[in-house]
């Protein structure tokens, strides 16, 4: 139903009153969301109380009223940045006030401090003064503007569609007054890092939203946690050829803060071809204050790699799953296929070879890919199986459980693969891990791995590359093996082959949910047969036979 302007102002006035009560889970909405809103929960599974970004996101959810959560996402958090860089600015130009007026002005001032110059016209305090009147959408078009020709790395990234007809104006109203009271009586720093909270909360939910596309800009947190502690990127150059919404990096940046380190102590590559995905992830980045140099194009890494002369000391990747139509026979002499000429119709094994490609010597990766990655038996990608595992470069292999993507609810792998250091203990081994009853159920149709899951995966990683006595071979669970196991096992990379099961069945898995994943699973299959066909007729067709 439409929230009328008064209801509107009502939430907002609640809201910061949460607010000062310290945003506790206590305060979960009791209302029923829409099928397509992402589930309020008291406590994500990082250990954080999220009870107030929650609220925030279903109070915004309602906003929208008929808007596609696909297109009210770039309304929504369009204005939670804007927001942002004001709070940033306005903290130091009241700092620079007091010392010297005429530096308060001096844009230069500010970018010394990694601080976006934000003009008059387009400070929140302007547009949340102007909230209620019917040019707000054009104020707020003309504030992107602004800062987009006071920042030249801004430049073609802030939307600017907010006086569009179809955009309902009141809702634009209620949802800056909404965002104006998230950081109400916070100081500077904390404002920000709760904003960057905020922006974080709400590419989830609009991913939950919009469901199978919104896998297409946004990984699952938990599993990005899993591959960013397992790689550990405390120091250098950090890289993603799809990078999606940035997600990758926002992670790796907590991670080397939670250790100790510092912003700045990795630096920031990537590249992604969906432009509008390009765009968030550039907010995504901004709003956190981590530099980065991500590039865009719209023929994607495989075909025009904008940093194909650099090499990296981590990627960290999520790409598309068996994508048949790469355009992987304008490829066939790519340098990059040192391990072996990829097949025309599944892209899975050209990510490895493009990852592996761009990694420095000593280097780590880890890569999300498609379960059918670890069995198929196409000749040309169990070829460049067989030359990965026999040189070394394969270090492990996590079979993770279903439902934790949005985009698809078959159960993922994580690669970790390298160029090993010269000390690397375990030159002819790779552990399998089968992590596919880990997990929590969040919803109907998503899980999520909690911190002790996420824990429980990377210490396991973690003492098995150390040799440290800490690990040993669990049953159903984990194994270290040695290549000549694998090779017994005619290469197939599916950790169940080597761990061994406890029980055939998990008994915790619902009925129907067990029967809607082997159906996702079966439907995955065929795709990658359908994979497997197209790659044998490109083969017979470079033969000149007819079938």
């Amino acid at each position: 139903m439409p929230v009328s302007v008064a209801n509107g102002t009502r939430k907002a006035l609640q809201f910061q009153a949460l607010q000062r009560s310290y945003w506790g889970p206590e305060h979960m909405p009791r209302g029923r969301p829409r099928k397509d809103a992402a589930p309020a929960q008291k406590k994500a599974s990082n250990g954080a109380t999220l009870g107030f970004e929650a609220q925030l996101f279903l109070a915004a959810d309602k906003l929208r009223k008929n808007l596609e959560p696909s297109d009210y996402k770039h309304v929504a958090l369009g204005l939670i940045f804007l927001r942002h860089i004001s709070v940033a600015f306005e903290a130091r130009h009241a700092e620079l006030l007091e010392e010297d007026a005429l530096a308060a002005e001096d844009p230069d001032e500010y970018l010394a401090d990694n601080i976006f110059w934000v003009p008059a016209e387009a400070r929140w305090s302007f547009l949340q003064a102007s909230a209620r009147q019917p040019t707000i959408g054009k104020l707020v078009d003309e504030a992107m503007k602004a800062i987009e020709d006071a920042n030249a790395n801004l430049k073609g990234v802030l939307p600017k569609d907010y006086n569009r007809p179809a955009l309902d104006k009141v809702m634009l109203g209620e949802l800056i007054d909404l965002i104006s009271n998230i950081v109400v009586d916070a100081p500077g720093e904390q404002a920000r890092d709760l904003l960057g909270r905020v922006y974080e909360y709400f590419l989830g939910g609009f991913a939950g939203a919009e469901g199978k596309r919104g896998g297409e800009f946004y990984t699952a947190q938990s599993v990005v946690r899993v591959l960013v502690e397992m790689i550990e990127p405390y120091k250098g150059r950090v890289y993603d050829p799809c990078c999606g919404s940035g997600g990758m990096f926002v992670q790796s940046e907590k991670f080397v803060e939670s250790h100790g380190g510092r912003v700045g102590d990795i630096a920031i590559y990537g590249q992604e071809s969906n432009y509008t995905t390009w765009r968030l992830a550039k907010m995504n980045l901004a709003v956190r204050g981590i530099d980065s140099d991500i590039r865009w194009n719209n023929e994607g890494s495989f075909h025009k790699d904008e940093l194909k002369d650099l090499r990296f000391d981590y990627v960290l990747a999520n790409p598309p799953f068996n994508v048949s139509d790469w355009g992987g026979e304008r490829l066939r002499e790519d340098a990059r296929w040192t391990f072996g000429t990829p097949p025309v119709g599944n892209a899975n094994y050209a990510w490895l070879q493009h990852i592996l490609h761009h990694l420095a010597p000593g280097g780590r990766a880890g890569v999300v890919l498609s379960t059918a990655a670890l069995t198929t038996k196409l000749s040309a990608e169990l070829s460049i199986k067989q030359r990965l595992i026999e040189g070394g470069y394969l270090d492990c292999i996590v079979e993770l459980p279903s439902q934790l993507f949005y985009s698809t609810p078959i159960p993922v792998s994580l690669w970790i693969i390298s160029r090993k250091r010269a000390d690397w203990k375990r030159p002819d081994q790779c552990l399998f891990i089968y992590a596919r009853s880990l997990g929590r159920m969040t919803s109907q149709t998503h899980r999520e791995l909690e911190v002790d899951d996420i824990k429980t995966i990377s210490s396991t990683f973690r003492a098995w590359s150390q040799c440290s006595a800490d690990y040993v071979d669990k049953l159903g669970f984990c194994k270290s093996a040695t290549i000549a196991d694998i090779k017994r096992h005619k290469y197939t990379l599916a950790p169940g082959r080597y761990v061994g099961f406890v029980d055939e069945l998990d008994s915790t898995e619902p009925t129907g949910d067990r029967i809607k994943r082997l159906l996702a699973e079966y439907q995955d299959k065929k795709i990658h047969v359908a994979s497997l066909e197209t790659s044998f007729s490109a083969a017979l067709g470079a033969l000149d036979i007819k079938v």
